[in-house]
């Protein structure tokens, strides 16, 4: 795990250094709002989706919100800790991150089938006689991202307490493929790419609509432990009576079919719910277990 979260810590430097995002207005009160998201499909296919989010906050706001989608959790946090984007959608990883190192702060958190909790779950081919964790010693690994919650951080910390190894890639498994999205992680898998998916539970039947088999050819053979829901998060500077208008306007979402439809479209979503950091404690201890080998600075 130490080599999973110095790999992380990394690209979070390297993408520090960089020039991310926009030329958002950095102000507590910015002239226009930016409304961050990873991909959980396609990224283009998410941007058309949330517009009429962005132009629904716009309007209940008073302020111009667009809707960007970033390439991975990792260029959001960055971006959340220099202001170029405002509003997060952010798993509860990335979140702990965002936290740690910028003071971003959660305001509300999914719900989905009446849970603000959800686990991950490891999806193989029904007909690949893999049955259990075990059975995947030698076999390739599809996950959507290093930073990612149900899809790494939850599974990769299982793993390897439950088999006592250091390096997954090593020592566990003969190949990993970071795919970029849990969709693509569970159709390497179905197009016979990959052995295992990590994905958040369950992918399937997000992906049933445009494979109709996968429910068949797929099977769930485990899953971690509870994790609690995606985010949606605020950087530190943001005026506070903003945040509370913004946090009431999505709250307001609940009561409008076509705002949830959006939710639902592009996160599986079916409710938004107030949250706090402390639900996030189990995250945080998740990843205090490693983190005295390495520096966030």
């Amino acid at each position: 795990m130490k080599k999973i979260i110095s790999t992380l810590l990394i690209a979070v430097l390297a993408i520090s250094l960089a020039a991310c995002g926009t030329n958002a207005n950095s102000s507590s009160k910015p002239e226009k709002i930016i409304m961050g998201f990873v991909p959980s499909q396609e990224s283009d296919k998410i941007a058309d989706t949330v517009k009429p989010l962005a132009d629904k906050l716009s309007e209940e706001l008073g302020v111009e919100v667009e809707g960007q989608v970033m390439t991975n959790y990792t260029a959001l946090v960055e971006a959340m800790g220099s202001n170029k984007v405002h509003i997060g959608f952010i798993p509860a990883f990335g979140y702990v991150l965002a936290n740690e190192k910028h003071g971003v702060n959660v305001i509300l958190k999914s719900e989905r089938n009446g849970s603000g909790t959800y686990k991950a779950q490891y999806v193989v081919k029904s007909d690949s006689g893999i049955e259990s964790l075990e059975d995947l010693r030698g076999k390739t690994w599809a996950y959507a991202d290093a930073t990612s919650t149900s899809g790494y951080l939850f599974p990769a910390a299982q793993l390897m307490e439950k088999f006592n190894v250091e390096n997954l890639e090593t020592d566990f498994f003969g190949e990993t493929v970071q795919s970029g999205s849990h969709d693509n992680a569970a159709i390497a898998v179905l197009n016979g790419d990959a052995d295992v998916a990590t994905t958040f539970d369950d992918v399937r039947a997000v992906l049933e609509k445009d494979y109709p088999e996968i429910m068949d050819q797929l099977t769930v053979i485990d899953y971690t432990d509870e994790i609690p829901n995606d985010t949606i998060s605020v950087t530190k500077d943001l005026d506070e009576e903003l945040v509370n208008k913004i946090k009431e306007t999505f709250l307001s979402f609940n009561n409008d079919e076509e705002m949830i439809e959006v939710m639902q479209e592009v996160y599986s979503w079916n409710a938004i719910i107030e949250a706090q950091d402390s639900e996030y404690s189990v995250v945080k201890e998740t990843y205090n277990k490693f983190k005295d080998d390495i520096t966030l600075d």
